[in-house]
């Protein structure tokens, strides 16, 4: 039975309270459950309306009292809040009448008023304990946090991020929301006078479950499982030219970062989101330049303390492309045999030899808009900001150029992939005449496939597994993206594959 955690503060003022449910904010998640408890004034709704006006990126948000309703929902993108007032309940056997006992699945539940719930509550959960504090002023509180179950590391976690910003110097500072990636990463901006800086929330990778040879997924595929490669890549970028964010104050142990912000200038515009020509141009360019230097496999850390970029080998692509086999087709209704799985294994092993066997480099594997900044002022290719880089490989140049130039998120036609393409092209054979175009345009659409493929697997599981249905509206465009590089004529055998066995999104 995991022993109750912790956490007692002083809370000085409104502000106080909104910082302290912003950071809380970035710990929780769909399933979490957070009571508040205390006398009439003591401040319950003030810390629930900062959570969800938090997470609601609106400072405006009506956020009403549910005492007459007993239960507010609020829809965001990212999840569901479930709002809830139990002072109206009279006996806890109402609150499985009125929806609440069990709570809903999935939702990230606040409960106002919990001893009217008796013992119904989840046992995983954080209790917020709310109470006057004159003494310091007529808006003071004091708040006590226990948490209990799964509730308890997070509380934990909540008191190492409360000193690292102590210690930092941006306690005080204001908390702006930032949206996540796919991860169990989280980030805010932190704004302090006229200064603005990122903090990062990135708790050590729990490990799944074995898939192949005793590894997780994760550590398969050389996923980063803490901190520490983000920090490695960021001072290797930065010391190759490239805009990536410099490192302001770091806690490897407990995974909080404050880094430079490299602001909010992307690469693409419009509704819905298209290419900038000339930033996705210098994106190009960036790779280009970045694939001519001879790049080193292993990066400082800290002093005694270095860190070894993993190899994306062709162990680790078949984990990778597996998804498909494992979530897209379940999704789709087709089924594959143990012969078909080898078939799939052996067509992909025999396309994957000629990538890997080319000279390695940084491959960032997310090198796409959603972690591409513009940086105006700055000059030539030093003009694109790179974040998102920890899951760095060393491996084939074309990866990233692939990622680039097929956005999971975004269209890019296919004019403009190949005007970027022949960009790429011209500027490293300028630089290296011993550069072979036809060899890296086979490598490409090797790499496209591969990751195209991955990405519509990983897509499918975000929906299944984690709850995240926005992801299946870019399996289209991925499907796109797969059906062009599948036209090269060195991947004909695995395209008669996937015409043979692998349905469209959409088709059944």
């Amino acid at each position: 039975m995991t022993t109750p955690s912790t956490l007692s503060l002083a809370l000085g003022n409104e502000a106080a309270t909104a910082s302290l449910m912003a950071d809380l904010a970035m710990l929780v998640g769909p399933g979490d459950t957070i009571t508040l408890s205390g006398d009439l004034g003591a401040g319950k709704t003030t810390a629930a309306r900062a959570l969800i006006r938090y997470l609601a990126d609106d400072d405006e948000l009506e956020v009403p009292s549910p005492t007459f309703t007993l239960a507010q929902s609020y829809e965001l993108p990212s999840l569901t809040i479930l709002h809830a007032d139990l002072y109206r309940v009279g006996d806890p056997g109402e609150l499985e009448e009125i929806g609440l006992s069990p709570l809903p699945e999935g939702v990230l539940a606040l409960i106002e008023w919990p001893e009217r719930a008796d013992d119904l509550l989840p046992a995983d959960r954080i209790d917020i304990a709310l109470s006057h504090r004159s003494a310091l002023g007529s808006n003071a509180r004091a708040a006590h946090i226990t948490g209990y179950g799964a509730g308890a590391k997070r509380v934990m976690r909540l008191a190492a991020l409360r000193d690292f910003l102590d210690e930092s110097g941006f306690a005080a500072a204001r908390r702006l929301r930032m949206p996540g990636d796919a991860s169990t990463r989280s980030y805010a901006r932190l704004v302090r006078d006229d200064r603005s800086v990122i903090l990062m929330n990135a708790p050590k990778r729990p490990d799944g479950p074995p898939i192949i040879d005793g590894k997780s997924y994760s550590a398969a595929v050389h996923l980063a499982e803490d901190v520490k490669p983000f920090v490695a890549m960021a001072q290797g970028l930065r010391a190759h030219g490239v805009s990536a964010p410099a490192i302001l104050q770091a806690d490897l142990t407990s995974g909080f970062l404050i880094t430079e912000d490299l602001g909010r200038e992307a690469v693409v515009a419009g509704t819905p989101p298209a290419p900038i020509v000339e930033r996705y141009e210098a994106a190009t360019d960036l790779l280009a330049q970045l694939h001519g230097e001879a790049l080193p496999s292993r990066l400082p850390i800290a002093p005694h303390l270095d860190y070894d970029i993993p190899p994306f080998d062709i162990d680790a692509m078949l984990v990778e492309v597996s998804l498909t086999l494992d979530w897209y087709l379940p999704d789709r209704g087709a089924e594959v045999s143990a012969a078909l799985r080898d078939e799939f294994f052996a067509l992909w092993r025999a396309v994957l030899v000629g990538p890997t066997t080319a000279a390695p480099t940084w491959t960032l594997r997310d090198y796409h808009s959603p972690n591409l900044l513009w940086l105006a002022e700055r000059e030539a290719a030093a003009r694109v900001g790179v974040i998102d880089f920890q899951d760095t490989v060393m491996g084939p140049p074309a990866y990233d150029v692939a990622s680039l130039l097929q956005d999971a998120r975004v269209d890019v036609p296919e004019a403009l992939e190949l005007a970027l393409l022949t960009r790429y092209v011209k500027a490293r054979h300028a630089a290296d005449q011993s550069f072979v175009p036809a060899a890296f345009a086979e490598s490409y659409a090797v790499m496209s496939a591969q990751r195209n493929t991955k990405i519509l697997g990983i897509f499918a599981r975000l929906n299944r597994r984690d709850g995240k249905p926005q992801y299946l509206a870019h399996q289209p465009r991925i499907w796109t993206y797969l059906t062009r590089a599948l036209a090269h004529p060195a991947l004909k055998d695995l395209r008669a594959w996937f015409t043979a066995h692998v349905p469209p999104p959409g088709a059944l």
